[in-house]
């Protein structure tokens, strides 16, 4: 399974419109949206889980398309950015 990084999402977005988003492209395995702690709502990215070739064809169909008005970023999970929690 692939997880990919979806940016640019409404502050509305649910997981359940971003996962009829990206069925369209294959079967979405787990979404997680990044909330704001004090109102609740999205943050403008999350991730998403899929396998690999259908990742790659929501990258290609979804990438820079408007959703909501907003240009979408779609793209593999960058790993290597990830930071490392508080100490």
């Amino acid at each position: 399974m692939k997880r990919l990084f979806v940016g640019n999402l409404p502050s509305d977005a649910t997981e359940e419109t971003v996962t009829t988003l990206f069925s369209q492209y294959g079967k979405v395995r787990s979404v997680q949206l990044v909330a704001d702690i004090f109102s609740g709502k999205c943050r403008g990215f999350g991730f998403i889980g899929m396998e690999g070739h259908e990742a790659r064809a929501a990258i290609a169909g979804l990438d820079g398309n408007l959703y909501c008005g907003k240009p979408l970023k779609v793209k593999f999970e960058d790993v290597s950015a990830v930071r490392g929690g508080r100490r």
